[in-house]
């Protein structure tokens, strides 16, 4: 079963950003709440976590 990885708002005047840095590989184990990438604005940077256990 595959689930979409959803982007909280990070702010009303931030529209895009970008994936800085991969925590996790392809095919890689994940656990709930562990990091898998980081996102970046020209605003704030946050760490986005898994929501569930699975493998990426």
């Amino acid at each position: 079963m595959s689930v979409q990885v959803k982007i909280p708002a990070v702010g009303e005047s931030i529209s895009s950003g970008v994936v800085s840095v991969w925590h996790k590989k392809s095919g890689e184990q994940v656990k709930k709440g562990e990091p898998l990438f980081t996102l970046e604005t020209d605003k704030v940077s946050t760490e986005i976590v898994a929501e569930t256990d699975g493998v990426l």
